[in-house]
Parts: C-alpha cells; structure tokens; sequence
C-alpha cells in the first residue's frame, strides 16, 4: 500500500514534468470536469496529492493499489503501488488525463479503491481538514508526540500510530518498522510507555521515513514488515506476524519488549 514516502516520492517527480500543463480531455469512469484546466502546483497532505488547478483542487488517493503513471513523449514516470506493471491504458486504467502537449497521466487501480476527486477550494478542508500533523513537519514534536500518547492511554501503539486524524501518513509498513527501530512491541499500551521510549519512537518514526524517502521507498530497507518467519537482520530471532486490529503486524519478540 502506497504511505507517506511513496507519495512523497511521486509528487516530487510529478512536480517536475506537470506543473503548467493544462488538460485537453479525461477519459475513464470518473466523470470530472477537467478540460481546459491548468495544473499549477503539486503537494501533499497525508496519503493525498492534491493538485492545485488554476480552479479548485484534483485529490487523488492511491488507497491499497492505486497506481499513477504519467507518460510523455519520451519519459515516463511510475508511483504508487507496483502492480499492475505500469503502462497502459489497460482494463486496471480508471482514469487517463490528457494534456495538450500529447503527454498523459493514467490512474491505475486494481480493486478499485482509490479515488479522483474534483473539489472546490472552499472544500478542500472537508478532506484534509481533520488530519492530524505531519510526522516530517516542525509541528510534530516530541512534546505533540506526548500530547497525543497521554490523550489515548489505553490504545495499543499501533492503533494510535495508525489513526490519521491523529498523526498524519503512516500506514502499516513504516508503523511495523518505527516500532522495530525504537524496540518496542506494537501491542504495547501507550500509557506502558516510558519517556525515554517516548522518545525513542519518536526519533524511530522520522528515522524510517527520512530513510524511506531518501530511496524512494522501503522495499530494499525492511527489517520486519512482510518478513514473517525470517530472521530478524539484528539478532537471527524468527519475526513474528500478528493480526492487531485486523492489520497484519510484524515484530521482533527478541528486539521488541
């Protein structure tokens, strides 16, 4: 599933080949009225890309297996999720948006679960609005951090890690990893925490998404996420996978007290 440093990673290089193109047609099952529009800057907020139009916003979020592809004429760039094999269209393209210099961006999805939305900019916070801080940002301190634990005592680390109105961006891969960094179990309660573990995943989850985004994505850098039976690279423990609140979850029982 595309997190934070995915998408982080692909509104980078959609920056640099979108920005002042302007729309000649859409295509696909999504019914938005795009023609003649300019894109005139790119961000994001979560999970979202929000491209800022010279009227309103597009919002695209990739969910589970979204897939974004932009085609020119003698580039392409791929973000999201890695299946389908990128291209098209094909019978996974939802969505192609057409720009008048002949280049393209299709929306790939699998099962269907990601979603274009054209919005308004009075409507923008309906969508982005109850998001909590960005763990990359100046807002996310260690004193927010501990603002945050102390105000839901009783959830375990992961569940509260992966509530967005709380922290915004993280998913279940850099949820599993921030864990295994800072030694601690993900079923641990957060009021089980100590300061210096606080701290610790705190300093574990900017680590791991700094890291992530600085090579484009964490498949090479896994130390526990989908490495269920395997040996931990840190001690040679078996790593173990759980269901936690119906979400796959993975951990070292030697790492991680």
């Amino acid at each position: 599933m595309p997190e934070l440093p995915e998408v982080e990673t692909l509104k980078r290089e959609l920056t640099r080949v979108l920005i002042g193109k302007k729309i000649k047609k859409v295509e696909g099952n999504f019914k938005l009225k795009l023609t003649g529009r300019k894109i005139v800057g790119l961000e994001r907020r979560a999970k979202i890309l929000i491209f800022k139009l010279d009227s309103g916003y597009l919002l695209v979020h990739l969910k589970m297996t979204g897939q974004l592809v932009y085609q020119g004429r003698s580039l392409m760039i791929t973000g999201g999720h890695p299946n389908p094999p990128a291209g098209g269209p094909h019978k996974y393209t939802r969505a192609v948006i057409y720009f008048t210099d002949n280049s393209k961006l299709l929306f790939n999805d699998l099962r269907k679960f990601g979603w274009l939305k054209l919005v308004p900019e009075k409507d923008l916070p309906k969508y982005i609005g109850h998001l909590g801080p960005e763990p990359l940002s100046k807002d996310f301190t260690l004193k927010k951090f501990e603002e945050i634990l102390a105000r839901y005592p009783k959830r375990k680390i992961k569940q509260l890690l992966l509530d967005q109105n709380l922290i915004a961006g993280l998913g279940n891969i850099y949820v599993d990893e921030s864990c295994f960094l800072a030694g601690l179990l993900p079923t641990r309660i957060a009021r089980s925490l100590t300061a210096s573990e606080i701290k610790k995943l705190h300093q574990g989850i900017i680590a791991v998404l700094k890291l992530s985004i600085s090579s484009g994505g964490m498949v090479l850098h896994l130390n526990v996420y989908s490495r269920g039976k395997e040996k931990c690279k840190r001690c040679g423990t078996k790593i173990s996978k759980i269901k936690l609140n119906g979400r796959g979850t993975h951990f070292c029982p030697e790492c991680q007290k």
